[in-house]
């Protein structure tokens, strides 16, 4: 699927997988985690934030949430009308560099084609300031698939396997990563990734 057909998927779905999915779980806690290691009033932005339920509404207000679905960013300003909500996609981010102390991007980047992970991750890395935080969901297997029926409708996932996206995230300028596991908005266990943007780089590194 190109990138117009999985925007349009989800705003088919996007509904009923705000309906379906948990707002709790032990991967929402991972957040305050992350938000422990920041400065006070960091700047953060979830990137993929759909309806917000379960990551945008647990960060701090005025975070900046990021999807391709209108419709789920129409169903996050009902959840939290405090967030400052975009429309756009994680490879082009609308947004300076250097502008966040931290990226959040849970169950996201397995929706844009492999190829073009990296592209994602280097856009993290220039919107985050040297030293900044990310925290994102890492896919453990390699395969691309469009999974009909999946929440009614059907949905593009991508991965390159876990050692190639460990691999894309250091090559973009992460270091310090550290994994671990949680239960996912569907019930299921899945590995998360903590990493730190290399504090000796340059916020325009990756716009040179």
């Amino acid at each position: 699927m190109d990138r117009n057909a999985v925007r349009r998927a989800w705003e088919e779905v996007a509904e009923t997988y705000a309906e379906r999915r948990d707002p709790d779980g032990s991967d929402a806690a991972l957040i305050d985690d992350l938000l422990a290691e920041l400065p006070s009033d960091p700047a953060v932005l979830d990137v993929g934030c759909g309806d917000g339920a379960r990551t945008l509404a647990n960060l701090p207000p005025d975070s900046a949430g990021l999807d391709v679905s209108r419709r789920g960013l129409d169903l996050a300003a009902e959840t939290i009308p405090d967030a400052r909500l975009v429309h756009g996609e994680m490879t082009a981010l609308p947004f300076s560099a250097g502008r966040f102390d931290a990226v959040t991007a849970y169950h996201a980047v397995f929706h844009v084609e492999r190829e073009r992970h990296p592209e994602a991750y280097a856009e993290f890395a220039r919107v985050l300031r040297p030293g900044g935080r990310l925290l994102l969901t890492l896919s453990g297997g390699r395969f691309e698939t469009v999974r009909r029926g999946w929440m009614g409708g059907r949905m593009f996932f991508s991965t390159p396997g876990r050692d190639r996206t460990l691999d894309q995230l250091r090559a973009a300028g992460f270091v310090d990563i550290e994994t671990t596991t949680a239960t996912d908005p569907l019930g299921s266990s899945t590995e998360f990734a903590f990493a730190t943007l290399d504090p000796a780089r340059s916020m325009d590194a990756e716009s040179t």
